[in-house]
């Protein structure tokens, strides 16, 4: 009876060892969905909330987003080819703005850095510099991609301009 007891609790004990492992390992490897913050002059409440190296589209192209129907629109235009499609973020447009930019055909591993240069009454300019990502391991990589960057930054009523910053 004793040696019956001795090896449940043995087995009792391996098993909450095994599950303490696990929890731990899941604690210590689990990446919560992070935002990521850019310092970008804007106060710093510029956020970059997605980007995908395939857009579909060709061209440089600039959006400024102040409502769900545009922001939907867009999404079905990077979505035509994907299946599942990208999903669309969910933006409070009473309180924010989204800031879009379709960088056309790139080769290699540049993103944009974006920053407001000048701002007045009426309108808040903002520069778009591309800059290597601190994760790329060279500029060397020279891969073709399409791809978009999509930023969330407080509502205003200024016009939003956005322009290329020696590139």
């Amino acid at each position: 009876m004793r040696k019956r007891i001795n090896q449940d609790l043995r087995t009792h004990i391996n098993l909450l060892k095994h599950f303490v492992i696990i929890a731990l390992m899941c604690l210590v490897s689990c990446k919560a969905q992070k935002e990521t913050q850019l310092n970008s002059g804007i106060n710093g409440e510029m956020t970059l909330i997605a980007q995908d190296g395939y857009s579909g589209i060709d061209k440089y192209e600039t959006m400024v987003v102040r409502d769900s129907k545009s922001l939907n629109k867009f999404y079905a235009r990077i979505n035509k080819t994907r299946k599942p499609g990208l999903l669309v973020p969910v933006i409070d447009f009473s309180k924010e703005i989204v800031l879009i930019v379709c960088l056309g055909e790139q080769k290699g591993q540049m993103i944009p850095k974006l920053s407001k240069t000048e701002e007045s009454e009426r309108e808040v300019l903002i520069a778009i510099e591309m800059v290597l990502p601190k994760e790329a391991k060279s500029a060397k990589n020279q891969s073709v991609s399409y791809p978009f960057f999509i930023y969330k930054i407080p509502h205003t009523s200024k016009t939003l301009s956005l322009e290329k910053l020696g590139w």
